[in-house]
């Protein structure tokens, strides 16, 4: 069987339970890993104060906005190639790929140097205190110019998932992410570099990543064949690309927007504070993570289905993922509830740190048992090509009902308030999936 029967084979006519397990679990493991490693990253950054910690939560949202670039081309494209190669153009789906790489790539190095010239703004803007200014300045300047390296790395992740071949990605992350667990405490502690050192760290680990990809390319592996020859920076290309991807964009930028407005809202409160709330962003990436992961094995598999007209398929692909993620959910967050203290206190020992942080991890834990429900189903009907609606789903948990609560709630609630936003807002966004669940259902059973 060769490269391409082995990869459709999975997507088309393998067993829907084992293929997910098998397109969702590499990746699901590789973004775990990733998650894991910026959670001892800060765990490295925690032990040198909580200005420090203060200064990475500060910075995490740029990052964030550039990964979102990168996963505007890469997620947009992925869901435009699955349907491609669901239809047998592996012409345009070459086209759409090589199209993608490079145009992403040049969008964010513009983006990248305007941030890096208003750097100052930016993280005063994102709740930066002048405590922690200098400490977020000398990190950013490191971390988010070599931020373009992730870009890279982010598109060929969802490039080469769109094809299936999410063992390699699973490799290559996990190489990145061993490589930065191994070179902070070196970086930060052994050459005494500081949080400069934990920039360094991170930005090598990526280099490492992007090699292994650049080899892939190379080597010529898998469906997909990247070529300059390829680059076709067509009408249909973008509007495709971009139909998808735009609503990814929104969607990391309204998270970054939401992180940097929490950060603003606990400013008052003192340095303490800001390193709280990001030690419980930190903490519950590590569990939206392992859903996004798992659900990038999903949307291949749907968007193929969907457009080789396997309704069968893609409904028993919905409903798997659906317990399982649930039962994910609802177990991280009995134990993130249970040991709430115990792991806030491995990023710092300060006691009101500890003490804001156990609290809000407590109060977004509970909440976050409907998190897998609600990217089922942004993650399907982005998946089908159905961009309003998987728009709506996934600007609403950071966006839609996040902004107006983290205007009104800390008004009038204070610091208890700015606890209560993203558990508010998950609770309006689960209502909201519900809705649009039982349409989806309705239209696939029409179609059956």
């Amino acid at each position: 069987m060769t490269k391409k029967s082995n990869r459709i084979y999975l997507l088309e006519e393998a067993d829907v339970a084992s293929a997910l397990l098998q397109l969702g679990v590499p990746t699901m493991v590789g973004m775990l890993i990733s998650a894991l490693y910026n959670a001892i990253d800060a765990y490295f950054v925690g032990g040198l104060g909580k200005s420090q910690m203060g200064a990475v939560s500060v910075v995490f949202p740029i990052v964030q906005i550039i990964i979102g670039l990168g996963m505007m081309f890469g997620a947009g494209a992925s869901s435009y190639i699955s349907r491609l190669l669901g239809k047998g153009d592996d012409k345009q789906a070459n086209k759409t790929a090589s199209t993608a790489l490079f145009s992403g790539l040049l969008v964010s190095a513009s983006i990248i140097a305007g941030i890096i010239i208003f750097l100052d703004p930016v993280l005063t803007a994102l709740g930066s205190t002048e405590t922690i200014l200098p400490y977020a300045r000398a990190y950013a300047k490191i971390y988010v110019t070599g931020s373009i390296i992730n870009v890279f790395n982010v598109m060929m992740n969802n490039l080469l998932t769109a094809q299936g071949a999410t063992k390699f990605t699973m490799i290559a992350m996990l190489t990145g992410s061993i490589a930065n667990v191994i070179l902070d405490p070196i970086m930060i502690y052994g050459m005494n570099l500081g949080i400069e050192g934990a920039a360094i760290a991170t930005v090598i680990s990526l280099c490492v990543n992007m090699t292994l990809y650049i080899g892939y390319i190379v080597k010529k592996k898998g469906v997909l064949k990247f070529s300059v020859k390829n680059i076709e920076p067509s009408k249909i290309i973008y509007t495709e690309v971009l139909k998808i991807g735009i609503p990814v964009l929104l969607f990391q930028l309204l998270a970054s927007a939401a992180m940097g407005s929490i950060n603003t809202a606990a400013k008052p409160y003192g340095d303490y504070a800001v390193a709280a709330m990001g030690v419980v962003t930190r903490i519950m990436t590590v569990g939206t993570y392992v859903v996004f992961g798992f659900l990038k094995g999903f949307q291949p598999f749907a968007g193929y289905n969907y457009g080789a007209n396997q309704f069968d398929r893609l409904e028993k692909s919905m409903k798997l993922c659906m317990i399982w993620s649930t039962v994910f959910c609802a177990i991280a967050a009995i134990v993130l509830v249970v040991f709430a203290d115990p792991i806030v206190s491995l990023f710092g020992t300060d006691p009101e740190m500890v003490a804001l942080a156990g609290k809000a991890l407590r109060c977004n834990a509970i909440l976050f048992i409907s998190f897998g429900f609600q990217m089922v189903y942004a993650s399907l009907y982005l998946a089908i090509g159905k961009s309003l609606v998987g728009s709506v789903l996934s600007l609403s948990r950071q966006g839609i009902f996040f902004f107006p609560l983290v205007f009104i709630l800390p008004h009038l609630f204070g610091l208890t308030g700015v606890i209560w936003v993203q558990p508010m807002a998950d609770l309006l966004t689960t209502i909201l999936t519900a809705i649009f669940a039982v349409k989806i259902h309705r239209d696939l059973s029409r179609m059956m």
